[in-house]
């Protein structure tokens, strides 16, 4: 397995720790992660092809909040807080929907698309309303080749072209701006904290371990990379069929793509945007996952799986095979973050120690530290901490 790291932070002395486990649980420490890590990260929404018309909204919730992004009837894409400026309703209901308006189910307060306030029943009844001054509250977003990113605050990080800036030439090749939506978005609950998910996500060493079929399909090829913002991982597919009836015929199946360079045909690319965005490049599609956090030991993992149009039947057939094929990976990873954060339960547990070939991990920690101080602590402070 081939590991790389962009920056050296061997000089800490925690650089070969992992987080303390009670990071993992502890209420004050997830809150502060909401405010340091969470509100000031971008999040995806949805791809611009989503959204095609006037009217068209996909909603994020996270944080607390609510996000709606809107096509308005000049074409542009706008984003908003999903909440009425009179007395604080949720306005739209559910992920996705299409409307001309936005009116909100209380007292029928309305707002055009690009977030004006347009009409209030028995307006002359708000001596303090001022209507320039009411429209929706914006969000700022970011739509980085055809995906709707957003953050709820602007602490002077990076945009999301800047993140990906190392990797933008490696990213061209799969037209990202013309993929399509391939079903709807799927969430699935985790009982486990939203840095489980991330820790395993960029983790090499449990490949050959416990993902067999990646093993068959990889071989030895599986490598990890750390730059300041993004993680990547690769693996290129062996010629030796698996033994695998899935990963075979897929295998066999898989078409050439036209698209993309030869080295890439046979390739999966993984990247990791910090803090807990993900997508995953196959030759035939492009998987979008996020890990949100709910609770301090709960997730909410939303993915939904994109595709340039190709109507043959191989390329039909690989997509299903992939679908299976990662369908096995995911549950075996999610047998894998459920062990671990019932282990992190235990007294006998605090730090644990980092291989030099845990780039990812390392680099994850230290941003977390420098962000949050406290996590520097290999023992959970007594309660109240966060707040003296």
């Amino acid at each position: 397995m081939a590991t790389q790291v962009s920056e050296a932070s061997q000089q800490d002395a925690l650089a070969g720790w992992s987080l303390p486990a009670w990071t993992y649980r502890d209420p004050e420490f997830f809150a502060l992660e909401l405010d340091r890590v969470f509100r000031p990260s971008w999040q995806v929404v949805c791809h611009e092809s989503d959204v095609p018309a006037a009217g068209d909204w996909h909603t994020l919730d996270y944080c607390g909040e609510s996000v709606i992004a809107v096509r308005g009837n000049d074409s542009q894409l706008r984003a908003f807080t999903n909440v009425c400026r009179h007395r604080g309703s949720r306005i739209v209901d559910g992920s996705q929907g299409c409307a001309k308006k936005l009116v909100c189910p209380y007292h029928a307060w309305t707002y055009e698309l690009d977030g004006r306030l347009s009409g209030v029943p028995d307006s002359a009844s708000y001596p303090t309303l001022d209507r320039a001054k009411a429209g929706l509250a914006p969000v700022e977003m970011e739509v980085w080749r055809g995906f709707v990113f957003v953050r709820l605050e602007n602490d002077g990080g990076p945009s999301v072209a800047e993140m990906m800036a190392p990797y933008e030439a490696m990213v061209a090749p799969y037209r990202f701006g013309e993929l399509k939506a391939l079903g709807r978005v799927t969430l699935r609950p985790r009982e486990v904290n939203w840095k489980n998910v991330g820790d395993n996500y960029s983790d090499g060493l449990h490949i050959p371990v416990a993902h067999p079929g990646l093993t068959r399909l990889f071989g030895k090829s599986y490598g990890i990379e750390a730059q300041r913002h993004v993680d990547r991982m690769w693996g290129d597919m062996i010629d030796r069929d698996s033994t695998n009836w899935s990963e075979r015929m897929y295998q066999r199946l898989l078409p050439p793509a036209e698209h993309l360079p030869p080295e890439r045909q046979r390739h999966w690319l993984y990247f990791k945007l910090w803090p807990n965005v993900a997508f995953d490049i196959f030759p035939d599609q492009v998987d979008f996952m996020q890990w949100l956090p709910v609770s301090p030991t709960t997730s909410l993992i939303r993915e939904i799986s994109y595709v340039l149009p190709d109507d043959r039947r191989e390329m039909r057939a690989a997509r299903y095979l992939n679908w299976r094929i990662n369908r096995q990976v995911n549950a075996e990873d999610t047998a894998l973050i459920n062990r671990v954060q019932q282990g992190m339960e235990s007294r006998s547990f605090s730090m644990g120690p980092l291989s030099e070939k845990e780039v990812c991990l390392r680099h994850f920690c230290a941003r977390i530290r420098e962000l949050i101080p406290e996590a520097r602590l290999e023992q959970q402070p007594a309660h109240g901490w966060s707040r003296t």
